[in-house]
């Protein structure tokens, strides 16, 4: 029986990682082992509850208040005890949170095979996002199973000096996930709320993104809810406490922009499905939304998943308040320039990324 343990510590993660927990459930020579290390606390529990996903082992290593070394130290010294408790064949991480960070560095210091879902995501600028770019850089360094979701990612390992024979090419698990969340019967009060307009659904998280570049971002935003009375904005407003005060601030008062609660990912992505476009800074977004045949404007200056940018399904705006209103307008003035956004091929796999890595595991 070969053990695999996977580990995840926030809500996105747990978005792409509980999919192929429950699958790797289904193999029989498999013990499939799950631990949590509580980066995120209430928004993590909400996707497990949607799976179905019982963690074994919770770090809980969540603080007031925590920083990048807070967490660091502490899953790793957590994970050093674990994995030295449990021994596991393969550790499979996701991403590139400080979490998957952490927990790598404590199985490549024990000698732990490790697995990297979603391998290869590239800007090849360690400042944006920060810091996240060198969280999956040094994970693909040390990785074994190097699980990228397109062609794309695989290419940036190889130019890398990764060997080929250790990338595998599998789609990407957020496209797993809608399978799970997305229903046609869903209900919402939000969603009565903005029945009858064009509704547009909002994330801004980053943290390259704090202070003035956010404050530029939400004017441009708000000049364009002014102009159209026939949207509403939907903005779930992340809990760190610098977002929630420019939020307020800028998009604050409003009646056609309500500022609510960070979502559950069967809530948002059905709230996705039944938008009319994005506006995000999120990674997992960027990928669910064009699935689902929304336009999505990346409030970013650089993103790591170039594919959909090529494809035609995301589109960057930067952080600057003229080019975010001038584009936002477009898609809501310009019926072919949003066509052709809707419309575009999905380039983030079919809905069996699952399936495929935990067929490589097997066979490892």
């Amino acid at each position: 029986m070969k053990k695999v343990m996977l580990v995840f510590g926030t809500r996105p993660e747990a978005v792409k990682m509980c999919p192929l927990v429950l699958e790797l459930k289904t193999r029989k020579n498999i013990e499939t082992i799950v631990c949590v290390t509580g980066q995120h606390r209430e928004m993590l529990r909400q996707v497990l509850d949607v799976f179905k996903v019982t963690p074994d082992y919770n770090l809980d290593v969540m603080t007031d208040r925590q920083t990048l070394f807070d967490i660091t130290e502490k899953v790793t010294r957590g994970m050093r005890a674990l994995l030295e408790k449990i021994k596991p064949d393969i550790l499979l991480v996701h991403g590139d949170t400080t979490t998957t960070f952490a927990t790598c560095l404590a199985g490549f210091y024990l000698h732990i095979p490790i697995g990297h879902v979603e391998a290869g995501l590239r800007t090849y600028d360690i400042q944006s996002p920060w810091p996240e770019e060198f969280n999956r850089q040094a994970v693909d360094i040390v990785a074994q199973y190097l699980f990228a979701p397109t062609n794309e990612s695989r290419d940036n390992l190889i130019k890398e000096g990764k060997p080929p024979e250790t990338i595998y090419v599998t789609g990407n698990t957020e496209i797993d996930a809608l399978k799970t969340t997305v229903r046609a019967d869903y209900h919402h009060p939000e969603l009565d709320w903005a029945a009858g307009s064009r509704l547009i659904t909002m994330t801004a998280h980053r943290g390259e993104s704090l202070g003035a570049p956010m404050h530029r971002m939400f004017t441009g935003i708000r000049r364009v809810v002014e102009e159209f009375p026939d949207i509403k904005l939907i903005y779930a407003v992340h809990l760190n406490p610098a977002v929630q005060e420019v939020a307020h601030a800028v998009l604050g008062g409003h009646d056609r922009i309500h500022l609510i609660n960070p979502l559950g990912p069967a809530d948002f992505h059905n709230f996705l499905a039944q938008s009319y476009l994005v506006l995000t800074d999120s990674g997992g977004i960027q990928e669910a939304a064009p699935s689902l045949g929304k336009p999505v404007l990346v409030l970013r200056d650089k993103t790591e998943r170039p594919e959909g940018v090529a494809a035609g399904t995301l589109k960057l705006t930067g952080t600057d308040e003229e080019t975010i209103y001038r584009e936002f307008k477009t898609l809501l003035t310009d019926q072919a320039a949003y066509d052709a956004m809707s419309h575009a091929s999905n380039p983030y796999g079919d809905g069996f990324a699952s399936k495929r890595i935990a067929d490589i595991l097997e066979k490892a």
